[in-house]
């Protein structure tokens, strides 16, 4: 949940937070800009998503040519941006017998997608193709199917990247800052009550400018103005597995037998990800939220009719984890009808901006910086080419310890901080954390540098262990708290009560659920 407060330019009067830090005369794009994160950043649905960077097949079956057209360029911008952090992956999808739409349709569709992207990269497969590509596919009523591309992310990452490219170049972004409250000046909104969590200090801040970008939350704010809910929190669940145990060399899109609604599992991470349901999220948004057994075994079901070689069950997963879509709510019957597109309103001075996908974030933000240049002319004109990175680090691919791989992947993910991190490795720590891909080094890095108040924050966002280990990767605390102990200055007692904290969390919102046949005979999933 953010809130963006922008000032007019060097203004001083934010500065003074005991515990948040502002920085004094801090700049971005001609004004000064503050972020305040409710949680840790990330930790909302920005965690959580598929961890996709796609167009959007579906949106093109929907009609949407402007939504895929405008995904399927942001995807490539991205994969330009950032390599190492947005990476290409290789998809395919199944045909069978008696489908609908069918194979023509499909193949159509994809041409398009093609098209649209300016560049050509499916290809038609026979079933002998697919099933060499993907060996455990089931065979009854295989048709064939195609092969395409799209792209992946580490989505926390990519938030991180973006928050700490933009203090670096003079914005000021905390975590465990709430907004209480609105400011008024007759009648408008003009600025904000903000709430330290960590040290209990509150502190009113002035603003030319106040934007709501508080995703699934986005109708509590708006309540303060008088906006009337708009907003359909819809629930996305996923499940990881061992590699070993669900094998994917590339992604593999297939339909539910049931209802025909699109899964996926792909590669990530040296895991394997089956997602998503999409299902209305009636549940208090506060709390944190949880794949349910229905889901999980609506999810396995859909996994048993693609791949029955494999016969998982819910025991297999390492973990799971579910995130909360800010969708426009239209009135749809179905979930998955609803438009993923994004939507600005402008309420008695607070704009609020919502829904939307990952991979057209930058086209968001322009839109709603378009609209705040109304109120706040200093603020920087950016065409519709205005990149979001800069180039990120080189040097790192001459780095004693480093392969030209983990070197790529140091580079997206962290950017210029990249060369700090490796610099700041102590021994031994450029090789990987077991059963992961991270290097003990952006363990310390992230501790040391990236605004860590929680154990969670660290294994669950800044690096992921807590995703791909069994039991939240418990077998590496004792490592990991001798990292916390030295860069946090936590003690004995701050460290045991978070690893206990951490592992209830883990528990609850982040272990695959296990339940008898019975509790999980009704998922309903669409």
């Amino acid at each position: 949940m953010g809130i963006v407060v922008f000032c007019k330019h060097r203004a001083s009067n934010n500065a003074g937070y005991s515990n948040f830090q502002v920085k004094q005369g801090a700049t971005f794009g001609g004004a000064s800009v503050l972020l305040v994160e409710q949680g840790d950043f990330a930790s909302g649905t920005s965690s959580r998503s598929s961890k996709l960077v796609h167009g959007g097949l579906r949106y093109l079956a929907e009609g949407n040519l402007r939504l895929t057209w405008e995904s399927v360029r942001e995807r490539d911008r991205l994969l330009e941006e950032a390599p190492g952090l947005v990476e290409k992956i290789g998809f395919l999808f199944a045909s069978r017998r008696g489908d609908r739409p069918g194979r023509a349709a499909i193949g159509t569709g994809l041409l398009v997608y093609d098209l649209l992207a300016r560049e050509g990269h499916h290809a038609r497969l026979t079933g002998e193709e697919l099933l060499l590509r993907a060996p455990h596919l089931g065979e009854r009523g295989l048709t064939g199917g195609f092969a395409y591309g799209d792209a992946f992310t580490d989505d926390a990452r990519l938030v991180l990247r973006v928050l700490f490219e933009a203090e670096a170049a003079g914005a000021c972004a905390l975590n465990y800052v709430r907004c209480r409250g609105l400011l008024r000046s007759r009648g408008n909104v003009a600025g904000a009550v903000l709430g330290d969590l960590v040290s209990g200090d509150e502190r009113a801040v002035r603003a030319s400018a106040v934007v709501n970008a508080t995703g699934a939350w986005a109708d509590r704010l708006r309540a303060d103005v008088g906006g009337t809910p708009r907003i359909r929190p819809l629930r996305g669940s996923h499940l990881l597995f061992p590699a070993w145990r669900f094998p994917a060399a590339q992604a593999l899109t297939f339909r539910h037998p049931r209802d025909g609604r699109p899964l996926f599992a792909y590669p990530w991470e040296r895991l394997t990800l089956l997602g998503t349901t999409d299902l209305d999220h009636p549940g208090p948004l506060d709390e944190e939220p949880s794949i349910g057994v229905s889901e999980a075994a609506y999810l396995l079901e859909g996994a048993a009719s693609t791949f029955p070689s494999l016969a998982l069950s819910p025991r297999d997963a390492v973990s799971s984890f579910s995130g909360v879509r800010p969708v426009i709510g239209t009135g749809k019957e179905k979930p998955s009808e609803e438009s993923r597109e994004h939507a600005l309103w402008l309420e008695s001075g607070l704009l609020t901006v919502t829904g939307g996908k990952l991979t057209t974030f930058r086209l968001i933000a322009l839109d709603a910086l378009r609209l705040l240049r109304r109120r706040l002319p200093v603020l920087s004109r950016l065409g519709a080419d205005a990149r979001v990175f800069r180039p990120a680090a080189r040097a790192l691919r001459r780095a004693p310890g480093l392969d030209a791989a983990e070197a790529r992947r140091l580079a997206g993910r962290y950017g210029s901080a990249a060369d700090g991190l490796v610099d700041a490795a102590r021994p031994g720590e450029l090789e990987t954390m077991p059963g992961t891909p991270y290097l003990w080094a952006e363990l310390r890095w992230a501790a040391r540098a990236e605004q860590v108040v929680h154990l969670d924050d660290l294994l669950l966002r800044r690096i992921r262990p807590g995703l791909l280990l069994p039991d939240g990767g418990a077998s590496l605390l004792s490592r990991v708290g001798e990292v916390c102990r030295e860069e946090l200055a936590w003690d004995d007692d701050r460290w045991s009560m978070e690893v206990q904290e951490y592992l209830a969390r883990w528990r609850a919102n982040y272990a695959a659920p296990v339940a008898a046949p019975s509790e999980a005979a009704q998922p309903s999933c669409a």
